[in-house]
């Protein structure tokens, strides 16, 4: 191995950073346990996997190679299976890993906070989350002015999908065309990438969300954006009506996003039919099917109760918090040196 600098055996983050970053651990928990959550952990090496066509796995095979274990994308697979075994509130801090994501705002290792509460929901989660930021945004001596102490100021706010497109480009999207969220593309940006699918709505869509709508949520107060478009719900519910949304809300902090909830899918059948047209899109755009049966579909099918849960990405909220502007200067060793 050749070293890229005769400094890069050392860390990236400072002392300092990481003595907020502990302390600021210390604290999470704290929230959680008196929230009456319990710690748990769960592998980070299963044959399960959670097949996004978005993201991808490191694969681990076994030397006699009869058996591919995957690094977990997210911990949600076992962890919802203990909350259909035990229905109990739960919480977990934990490493994940994604392959290929790397930049300002990224690494494939990373730090992932991520709970299940029965008989929560995602809208109520909001509070939670708020709880568990402000607890732990409170570190530095000198916080982030969103930072308040109780009752002293505005809460987060919050926006639905279709008011924050509106308060960005003046249109809602969600009742809108294929055809027309391209022709929105192509008056608000411009360039837009080659190459872009033309009958992709979602792609269209997450290019406007990226490109126009997210650089403008949590700006000054960190703000909730909810109810996705359905066909970006993940593992998350579908409330059907004029327009169907999945029951989905992101934590923006000044444009980055910090956390993901779901109300959560529990239906079994639905479960096994996302998995399979995920996988067969990763087929569609060259990349290879994953297992898509699992686990947790038994689970659901012996019954998983009515629940919200919520994953936050740890090294953001520490970014935010401690005014860092790469992700790497909240870690030890980031891709480049680990």
């Amino acid at each position: 191995m050749t070293l890229l600098h005769p400094d890069d055996w050392r860390a990236v983050a400072s002392w300092e950073v990481l003595a907020a970053r502990a302390d600021m651990l210390g604290r999470l928990r704290r929230v959680f346990d008196e929230a009456g959550y319990l710690e748990v952990e769960t592998p980070l090496l299963s044959r399960d996997v959670c097949v996004d066509e978005h993201i991808e796995p490191f694969v681990v095979p076994e030397p006699d190679g009869d058996t591919e274990f995957f690094l977990q994308t997210s911990p949600e697979f076992a962890m919802k299976r203990l909350v259909a075994q035990w229905g109990r509130p739960i919480f977990q801090v934990t490493r994940a890993f994604r392959c290929g994501e790397t930049g300002t705002r990224h690494n494939p290792e990373f730090t992932i906070v991520e709970w299940y509460e029965p008989g929560s929901t995602y809208l109520e989660q909001m509070d939670l989350v708020e709880s568990v930021v402000r607890g732990v945004a409170e570190v530095p001596a000198d916080p982030p002015p969103w930072v308040l102490g109780e009752g002293s100021g505005e809460r987060f706010g919050r926006i639905n999908y279709d008011e924050a497109f509106d308060r960005a480009i003046g249109t809602e999207v969600l009742g809108r065309s294929t055809a027309e969220v391209i022709g929105l593309a192509r008056r608000e940006l411009e360039t837009v990438p080659d190459g872009l699918d033309e009958s992709d709505r979602d792609a269209w869509l997450n290019l406007l969300l990226s490109e126009r709508v997210e650089p403008t949520l949590g700006r000054d107060c960190p703000e909730f954006l909810f109810d996705y478009p359905a066909s970006q719900a993940a593992l998350a519910r579908v409330r059907h009506g004029e327009v169907d949304v999945a029951e989905r809300m992101e934590l923006f902090i000044d444009g980055l996003e910090i956390c993901n909830g779901y109300q959560e899918l529990t239906d079994a059948d639905e479960l096994a039919e996302r998995m399979a047209s995920q996988s067969q899109r990763r087929v569609a755009s060259g990349r290879r099917g994953l297992p898509v049966t699992s686990r947790l579909e038994a689970a659901q099918r012996a019954g998983l109760p009515d629940c919200a849960g919520v994953a936050l990405g740890f090294d953001r909220l520490v970014m935010r918090t401690l005014g860092l502007g790469r992700i790497e200067e909240s870690l030890v060793f980031p891709i480049a040196r680990a």
